[in-house]
């Protein structure tokens, strides 16, 4: 962005906006002025950052990245950061019959300020299927689609979040990507755009973008060119002009305790997915379940301090006013000091309104006296544990080490101690996956609300299976695999279902929730797309495609449509993005981004599930408690794993 444009005030299009609010659904959403929001003068500050996680309010607000980069940003004072989210359909076409001033851009919720007025425009993406409103975004915003056709004039448009591992299939519409942890980095690119404002814009965007790419911190796919062979598969990979660095390096924060946020969490005005205070209380995961994104891009763990921890929630609980507490990471009871974290915080707020939460339990790191800390204030709901894999076998595959009878013994326990609901969490699709090890998720459930009836001595036992469908992600030992077909996978899950219902001493204990598998398939296209894929979402977009994460704006037509047609002069189609089984030597579209993973380790990990598949016993421990399996991202990335114990104790609070 030049300096002179970048220097004009802009005006807020709160005036405009204000009379129409009243004609759409939830309007507050729209309006701004959270509590522990900011706003600051256009010229007090010389880098504008406009973020956004790229759905609804109600989704995007409680985002815990946005919030901390918001928070990281603002605290400089010469750096000044806005949100904005997805606008709903009604909204969207108010704003685009506009008034006697044309059509309303784009906005952030804080000042109402256009996103175009901003420096750089960065957006969160935890899943793919925002893809659609990243377009709408840009397009309501006035800025052009494509990266080649932005002028001087228009922000840096970059991408972050777990989906930017591969941004292949958005590199037509970015101009950068992050990879990895973004506390330190936005800043680093903060300062870049600093100096280059100040010195005058010399060389325009282009050159912008050239001192982000050669700085290390970001990937500009315009810097890359991509060749493809005639059979479709990529042929290489090459930087287009000099200093471009061949591989661009994830970002990994060492030290969380140095980075406590959010340290005012936002208060949203309307109702959100997660009201409540979450406070991450470590980062990665080496667990090794083979099919876990999370786990694998996020390496190594790192560990919050107890004390830390205890700084954060009472801080939170402060400046928010939220009751509930989620003590969030990929495997929250894996801390090595998780239970002194629980006591010391139960006893900390026993007899107030305070309670306390963990995300789904691993079942072999679940314990009572865990569970019975987090619910002594009195809120007991139900526990959810995840197996994954119905079968003995397909948990194998996975590496998710956990046996019947590890889960029989644990929510026998939970259902003794008081405990009515259990929820399991399954996934169908799995590779290798058979009707066999799906149909035993229904032998599962029964054997688990037989236990709850036998140890509790009651009939009100209830469990909820819950399943999603599996899908190849980057950066995984699953990155090689092919993706079951939709018709395939609603059959499997129709079968479990009859055979859930058919019995009449269990049937009606088992709820059961699913989702139908053609999601699955366009998110698989969008996870390992290269970009070609491109073409395939601007056409989504173009034929009305919005909100694809949500089920009532989900169309699977509209998408078989747009791959048919934006596909048709390519040697390649959906089943070969989706249902196509890969081959170690062939180039990935993100083999030049770099999560550390070592590619040989991925994929001996990968033959080592087909291994267990044929009946193998092979497990990879966590690396946390046993000597190092050369995945290779300490040394690749010169990190290492950060963990307790502290021998440390939460104290009570003083009075003041």
């Amino acid at each position: 962005m030049t300096v002179a444009q970048s220097d004009l005030v802009p005006e807020s299009v709160f005036p405009r906006l204000e009379p129409r609010l009243a004609l759409v659904s939830k309007p507050i959403q729209y309006v701004g002025g959270e509590l522990n929001s900011t706003v600051k003068e256009w010229n007090d500050v010389e880098v504008r950052w406009a973020l956004m996680y790229p759905d609804a309010y109600e989704v995007g607000l409680p985002n815990q990245g946005v919030q901390i980069l918001y928070e990281v940003l603002n605290e400089r004072d010469w750096i000044a950061a806005e949100r904005t989210y997805a606008v709903w359909p009604d909204l969207e076409k108010i704003m685009r019959e506009g008034d006697e001033q044309g059509p309303i851009p784009q906005f952030t919720v804080d000042a109402h300020r256009p996103v175009r007025a901003f420096d750089v425009f960065g957006l969160s993406f935890s899943t793919e299927l925002g893809y659609t409103n990243m377009l709408n975004a840009l397009d309501l915003a006035q800025i052009p689609l494509h990266a080649v056709d932005r002028g001087d004039d228009d922000p840096i448009v970059l991408a972050g979040g777990h989906a930017a591992f591969n941004p292949e299939p958005i590199a037509d519409f970015l101009d950068a990507a992050v990879l990895g942890d973004g506390e330190e980095v936005v800043l680093k690119i903060s300062e870049v755009v600093r100096e280059f404002k100040q010195e005058g814009s010399p060389g325009g965007r282009d050159e912008l973008l050239r001192r982000l790419a050669v700085s290390g911190a970001v990937y500009v796919p315009k810097f890359y060119d991509v060749n493809y062979a005639a059979d479709g598969q990529i042929e290489a990979v090459v930087p287009n002009r000099p200093d471009i660095p061949w591989r661009v390096r994830k970002h990994t924060l060492m030290d969380l305790d140095a980075w406590p946020y959010p340290r005012n969490p936002l208060v949203p005005l309307a109702e959100t997915v997660h009201e409540r205070f979450s406070v991450e209380i470590f980062r990665g995961c080496t667990r090794g379940c083979r099919f876990c994104q999370a786990g694998m891009i996020t390496r190594p763990v790192r560990e919050r301090s107890i004390t830390t921890i205890g700084d954060m929630v009472e801080n939170g609980i402060r400046k928010s006013g939220f009751e509930e507490v989620g003590l969030l990471s990929l495997s929250s009871a894996d801390h090595t000091e998780i239970g002194d974290v629980a006591t010391g915080l139960a006893d900390r707020y026993e007899g107030s309104n305070v309670s306390l939460s963990l995300p789904s339990t691993r079942v072999d790191a679940f314990n009572i006296t865990l569970a019975n800390e987090f619910s002594r204030n009195g809120r007991r709901s139900g526990l959810t544990f995840a197996p994954e894999g119905g079968s003995e076998r397909m948990r194998k595959v996975i590496n998710k080490m956990v046996t019947e009878e590890d889960l029989i013994r644990t929510v026998g326990a939970a259902y003794s101690h008081g405990w009515r609901q259990v929820k399991l969490y399954f996934m169908c699709g799995l590779p290798t996956e058979t009707d066999e090890d799906v149909l035993q998720i229904a032998d599962l459930a029964k054997k688990v609300i037989a236990k709850g009836r036998e140890v509790s001595g009651r009939n009100d036992i209830r469990c909820t299976v819950s399943i999603g469908g599996f899908v190849p992600k980057p950066h995984t030992p699953f990155q090689w695999a092919s993706q079951l077909d939709h018709e395939t996978t609603d059959a499997r899950l129709q079968k479990l279902r009859d055979e859930v219902r058919s019995d009449k001493k269990f049937g009606r204990a088992i709820g059961f929730r699913y989702h139908d598998g053609k999601p699955g398939i366009v998110e698989g296209l969008l996870s390992r797309g290269d970009r070609r894929v491109g073409a395939i979402i601007e056409q989504v977009w173009r034929d009305g495609g919005r909100f694809d994460g949500w089920s009532e704006h989900f169309s699977y037509e509209r998408w078989m449509n747009a791959a048919e047609t934006a596909l048709a002069d390519t040697s390649v189609d959906l089943d070969w993005y989706t249902t196509r089984e890969r081959e170690y030597d062939e180039i990935l579209p993100w083999d030049h981004l770099d999560s550390g993973l070592d590619k040989d380790w991925l994929w001996a990990d990968w033959e080592d599930a087909l291994a267990a598949a044929n009946g193998e016993d092979i497990e990879v421990e966590d690396c946390r408690w046993t000597p190092c399996y050369d995945c290779g991202v300490c040394p690749e990335m010169n990190t290492e794993i950060q963990i307790g114990p502290t021998g440390q104790k939460l104290l009570p609070l003083s009075v003041v």
